[in-house]
């Protein structure tokens, strides 16, 4: 009787060793699947127009302020061997303009009348919405080499987008800890969430999206008034 109760209990756990392996398989299909439709659409992407919302939590305060939202339109020029092209122009709840092109930035404060220009790699505060959106000018390879990725399965966005939600933990220390993002049908990233190291969040989502429109490099230029004081 114990024989047979020994293999019974060993037949069950091959059973769900067996199962949990075609889960693991599974899953890694899937996200092998995700990423070749992301690089696909990588390679396909000439520009984008879009409409976005960003939203700042501040982890220390357990807070979202109105003011950490922001709404506005943004264009889009990737770079396939470099840093993208991005212009948001904020309406909400201020006017504002982030422009970033060749690793530099300006942030454009209307009401202040007042420039903050420098290094995208030292960005801090609204300069940072870049970040949730680098990850549109990844490859495949470029993503596979940057970051451990893992599948979290299916979720609607936006009231109602389909996308596959993705874990990105980067394999080397940068100013956050953790990015995820919400892929659509098409293999495009259309929200990302980066937490910092200090658990601060910032949420980025496009929406309205128009592809493969014409914009040119001179659409990032911003144009300060002369009088406009400016802070590096």
């Amino acid at each position: 009787m114990k024989n047979y109760l020994r293999l019974g209990l060993a037949a069950a756990a091959l059973v769900l060793f067996f199962n949990a392996f075609a889960v693991t398989e599974t899953k890694a299909q899937i996200l092998d699947d995700i990423l070749k439709k992301m690089d696909n659409h990588y390679k396909s992407l000439v520009s984008l127009r879009a409409d976005v919302k960003m939203v700042k939590y501040d982890a220390t305060l357990q807070v979202t302020e109105k003011s950490d939202i922001y709404e506005g339109t943004t264009i889009y020029l990737p770079v396939k061997k470099g840093e993208a092209f991005v212009r948001i122009d904020w309406t909400k709840p201020t006017e504002e303009i982030l422009s970033v092109a060749k690793g530099q930035y300006v942030v454009y404060r209307k009401r202040l009348n007042q420039a903050m220009i420098g290094e995208t790699k030292n960005a801090k505060g609204t300069a940072k919405s870049n970040n949730a959106l680098s990850f549109i000018n990844m490859s495949r390879e470029q993503l596979k080499a940057n970051y451990s990725i893992k599948y979290m399965g299916a979720e609607n966005v936006n009231g109602g987008t389909s996308t596959v939600h993705l874990a990105l933990t980067p394999k080397k220390q940068t100013s956050y800890k953790l990015a995820e993002i919400w892929v659509d049908g098409n293999g495009m990233p259309i929200m990302a969430k980066v937490t910092e190291n200090n658990n601060d969040t910032t949420t980025v989502l496009l929406m309205n999206l128009r592809k493969n429109v014409g914009i040119n490099a001179n659409d990032f230029a911003v144009k300060l008034p002369d009088n406009v004081k400016i802070v590096n």
